[in-house]
């Protein structure tokens, strides 16, 4: 039976009526189809249930590079996480020469130049929410990083079981209507041959999905709407000071009517010219309302939302809601905490592909260690800090000798309170 047959069922008299849900479908399937209508509800083979759908996902990457492009408030606030991440920069730190030798080399690069793609690399992690890096490797080990655009990845490829285990990255195909399939790095099935690789890393990401998200993509629609608020408001303001001129008089007939303003039309008054006219006629202006006490009260609202949305207070967004320093620096805590976050996540992604590069390098070198131990090293999100834990350390470590002389306290937990409160972890040895 087709799934346009009915089935019957029976009811209370015992005669057959036809299922209401079929009815239902009928009435789906029978909608005609439209270009609003058509992608509703459809998704791509081997798409994650809880990734975007790829129609929607590449309409909010290109929004998100127009907002960046076009949107002073959307391009401060991706400039405002690369300054608080990169800060001064980022630097290697090896213990073994010929690793440390190695990872410089790759790191100064003219190929390279990742002092200098940093900002590009913190940029489109929070543009786009996904960093697609391509890895490749000439035959003297040394390695190139380039940065793939997310919008050019069109499917991921990845384990049946497993999402985070990805295999291949397939391209979009490009106005000759080639696409390319570059397979992920994985450091146990390396091919000697050291083909291009390329290494996939992703922010906002929620469990079970595979793509990332923007920042900017919960406040797009925020962005969109105050842009327009603020259009608004410098059209009505350009006409603030315009008005109109009413002239009131009792006209014979309608062609007197027509001629006196053809005449004043023909010569209109200038500004700040005097007007001597008769009893006989009433002149008065019509001038704009703008209400702007109201209207501003609307544009810090939609303001607020998208400093919500991106975790930022008002006044890095340069609305100073409030004059006080101390209300100032209370509410940039959790920002602070954000943008450490994100420093972190770009630390490991830099360690994770100066790994790659590293055990590339060494199948062709043997004197370089590929499980060399190297950590990048971040400035500090806030200068102020310092401060505060300069004083809190000082404080702390005179408690801290005062417990120790009095035998409360052994050495190892006299380091470790110390060093506690300067804010530096590690481990805590005993002092000899």
């Amino acid at each position: 039976m087709g799934i346009f047959n009915r089935k019957l069922r029976t009811d209370a008299s015992g005669e057959a009526a036809p299922e209401k849900s079929n009815e239902a479908l009928r009435a789906g399937l029978s909608l005609v189809e439209d270009d609003s209508s058509f992608l509703v509800g459809v998704s791509q083979l081997g798409e994650q249930a809880r990734d975007r759908h790829v129609y929607d996902r590449l309409q909010v990457m290109d929004d998100c590079l127009d907002a960046w492009r076009f949107n002073p408030l959307a391009r401060r606030i991706i400039e405002l996480t690369t300054q608080y991440v990169i800060g001064g920069g980022m630097r290697v730190s090896c213990a073994e020469s010929r690793a440390l030798e190695f990872l410089l080399a790759f790191w100064n690069h003219p190929l390279n130049r990742m002092d200098a793609r940093l900002a590009e690399l913190s940029d489109e992690l929070a543009r786009s929410g996904n960093l697609f890096l391509l890895l490749s490797t000439d035959p003297g080990g040394m390695s190139y990083l380039r940065v793939v655009p997310s919008a050019d990845i069109e499917r991921i490829s990845s384990q049946p079981n497993d999402v985070e285990q990805e295999l291949r990255y397939h391209t979009r195909p490009d106005q000759n209507g080639i696409s390319l399939t570059y397979p992920a790095y994985n450091p146990l099935d390396d091919d000697p041959a050291m083909p291009p690789v390329m290494l996939h890393y992703a922010v906002n990401r929620p469990a079970g999905a595979q793509w990332g998200e923007s920042d900017l993509a919960p406040v797009l629609r925020w962005l969109s709407r105050y842009a327009s608020w603020l259009e608004d408001r410098v059209r009505l303001n350009r006409f603030r000071n315009a008005f109109m001129y009413i002239v009131k008089a009792r006209f014979a007939s309608e062609s007197a009517r027509a001629a006196r303003q053809s005449q004043l039309t023909a010569n209109p008054p200038a500004s700040g010219s005097v007007l001597v006219t008769d009893e006989s006629e009433e002149w008065s202006v019509i001038a704009p309302r703008l209400e702007a006490l109201d209207a501003s009260t609307d544009g810090l609202a939609i303001k607020k939302m998208i400093a919500a949305g991106v975790g930022l207070p008002l006044h890095f967004l340069a609305e100073p809601e409030s004059s006080t320093r101390t209300t100032a620096e209370a509410s940039g805590g959790p920002t602070l905490r954000r943008f450490e976050q994100r420093q972190r996540v770009l630390r490991w992604i830099l360690e994770d592909v100066l790994r790659a590069a590293l055990r590339r390098r060494a199948r062709v070198d043997a004197s370089v260690n590929p499980t060399a131990s190297f950590h990048v090293q971040a400035g500090d999100i806030s200068a102020r800090d310092n401060g505060a834990l300069a004083e809190a350390g000082s404080k702390a470590a005179a408690v801290a000798q005062e417990l120790y002389a009095q035998g409360l306290i052994d050495k190892a937990e006299l380091l470790r309170l110390i060093y506690r409160f300067l804010g530096e972890g590690g481990e805590y040895v005993e002092i000899p």
